[in-house]
């Protein structure tokens, strides 16, 4: 018997929210397969034993003729069942014409404020019979991975991976506060090294404070793949940043994580107890949306070295 599970998502974090409920329904069908929009998903969930494979679809999603080519699409993966974590009638459908016998599916009448985790913990407790399901889980890594990268980085020091990047203008705290925030905790105890999580095309952020901080301190993580930047931050200390990925990956690594809140809506740090949020003091956390737009400058670093003094 074969299961699919099927995330309409393009964000590497928003389908990462989304793995505890993926291995619940493993756990009673098997190893799954994962039908997903996102392209590097993969490389996040290669090591898992709980995912078979991960399918992505890059098109055959936005048109109504697509319905007819994605129903074709999934009848070549054989699937016994499927769960659709998103209501879309089009996905429904879809399965209906590749044949597959149980499909399971959000209300296509709840797309209005859909509340990620609420309705993904309510779904997969209603499909699989069960109470209080968790919103959260361990992200596996291969152990020998781990112990080589453990091996690499100087444990003398605390690592702290810092989420520089995100997935857009709007949710970046900026090169300068991180800047200060960097010299700010060296000037308090010199036993730091930061590792700056970003992509490709945001460089130029991680330059910036390279430039000002030195080598020394900080190491950009711009050119590695997700199948390296995983497993390191898996083995660090602590995650604080902009909302990106790399909370995600943190937090179901068991490691605090402090994200800065800015545009982002409460549901994407609303699942793990690791997960800290980071607000302007003025700020109701549940009145944040994503077109919110809240100030970089509202949120200062002596608000974030506040939030994070407990753990440093």
């Amino acid at each position: 018997m074969k299961t699919g599970i099927l995330l309409s998502y393009k964000g590497l974090g928003s389908n990462l929210l989304h793995l505890s409920y993926c291995h619940q329904i493993a756990k009673k069908y098997g190893p799954i397969t994962i039908i997903t929009l996102c392209k590097n998903l993969d490389q996040a969930l290669s090591d898992d034993p709980l995912i078979k494979e991960i399918v992505y679809i890059k098109k055959y999603h936005k048109k109504l003729i697509d319905v007819f080519k994605l129903g074709k699409f999934l009848r070549n993966l054989n699937l016994d069942n499927i769960f659709i974590f998103y209501p879309s009638i089009r996905y429904f459908f879809s399965s209906k014409i590749a044949g597959i016998k149980n499909i399971k599916s959000y209300s296509i009448l709840k797309k209005k404020n859909l509340h990620l985790v609420n309705a993904a913990k309510k779904f997969t407790e209603a499909c699989l019979n069960i109470q209080n399901c968790p919103t959260e889980t361990s992200l596996y890594i291969d152990p020998i991975k781990k112990i080589d990268l453990s091996n690499r980085i100087d444990k003398n020091k605390k690592n702290i991976i810092l989420g520089v990047g995100s997935s857009g203008p709007t949710t970046r705290w900026g090169s300068k506060n991180f800047i200060s925030l960097i010299k700010r905790l060296n000037k308090k105890k010199n036993d730091y090294f930061f590792y700056l999580l970003c992509g490709p095309n945001e460089k130029e952020i991680a330059d910036l404070i390279l430039k000002e901080v030195g080598n020394e301190y900080c190491l950009s993580l711009s050119n590695k793949s997700i199948s390296e930047i995983v497993p390191l931050i898996s083995i660090c200390d602590m995650y604080i940043g902009n909302d990106s990925f790399g909370h995600h990956v943190a937090s179901q690594s068991l490691l605090p994580s402090f994200i800065i809140m800015l545009d982002t809506p409460k549901a994407y740090t609303d699942y793990s107890k690791n997960q800290y949020r980071i607000l302007p003091d003025n700020i109701d956390e549940n009145h944040i949306s994503h077109d919110t737009k809240i100030s970089a400058n509202d949120i200062t670093v002596d608000i974030v070295l506040n939030k994070i003094q407990n753990f440093i």
